[in-house]
């Protein structure tokens, strides 16, 4: 009987965090009656990224469809030009998706220290976990940076193609011209992007590792520092700096 008892209670328990668990992803999923929003599974629900980064800087979007390279640059570009621990880890999965305003259309200075304060202020219950924490979002920043590399070059390359046919592509229309001129812009627009957002994100790493040493001073602050460098190292190359338009961003704050 005790045996019994228990199984039940058992089942009980595994139903009740079940229906907890979907009421919980109900009510952050942002559809109608817990529905997962049509927007967050469009294949093309990144593409906002490069009408808005040509918008932003006075030259129309093109027409044409995007690529599946195109389509990946944009869809890995954005986690990268989503400023770090912008929102709770949670949110990532179930939150409300947010669209980002170009960084040639931003009115305020960026802050460099938003990063550094809130993991400061957020509890831990060690400062080592600070550090740690720190550590993790570099790392997580190279890896997703790689990724888009990757795709970064097949898009430039091409897009050199591309732009070797129009001279030999037959009766090709003025709107056939810019519209393929535009892609290339916005491709080329979208890989400036990612890059000022990564030199932003070193900058804001540096101020966040300063106040960790300060708060806390510890052997784990080399390490975080030569992260940082790997990182800055990697927004520094110019090989995904084609002949796109755009404003070089300030990193201070």
């Amino acid at each position: 009987m005790a045996q019994r008892g228990s199984t039940r209670w058992g089942v009980a328990f595994r139903l009740s965090s079940v229906a907890t668990l979907c009421i919980l992803t109900a009510g952050c999923s942002g559809g109608d009656f817990g529905r997962t929003r049509a927007d967050m599974l469009n294949d093309d629900m990144h593409r906002w990224v490069g009408a808005e980064a040509t918008a932003s800087v006075g030259i129309f979007p093109s027409n044409y469809q995007l690529t599946e390279y195109e389509r990946a640059l944009r869809d890995f570009a954005y986690p990268l030009i989503e400023p770090p621990h912008s929102r709770p880890a949670w949110k990532s999965v179930f939150g409300d998706y947010q669209v980002i305003a170009s960084p040639w259309r931003q009115k305020v200075t960026f802050d460099r220290t938003a990063y550094g304060r809130l993991l400061i202020d957020e509890p831990h219950r060690a400062h080592t976990s600070r550090y740690a924490q720190l550590m993790d979002d570099v790392r997580n920043d190279m890896t997703q940076f790689e990724t888009f590399r990757y795709t970064a070059m097949k898009v430039l390359a091409l897009d050199q193609k591309r732009n070797a046919a129009l001279r030999y592509v037959s009766e090709l229309s003025p709107r056939e011209r810019a519209d393929a001129v535009a892609r290339m812009e916005e491709n080329a627009l979208i890989m400036q992007w990612v890059q000022q957002c990564l030199h932003r994100r070193v900058a804001s790493y540096r101020w966040a590792l300063e106040r960790l040493v300060l708060h806390g001073p510890d052997n784990m602050a080399a390490d975080a520092d030569r992260l940082i460098g790997g990182l800055e190292a990697m927004a520094g190359k110019d090989e995904l700096a084609p002949a796109g338009r755009g404003v070089a961003l300030s990193v201070r704050g």
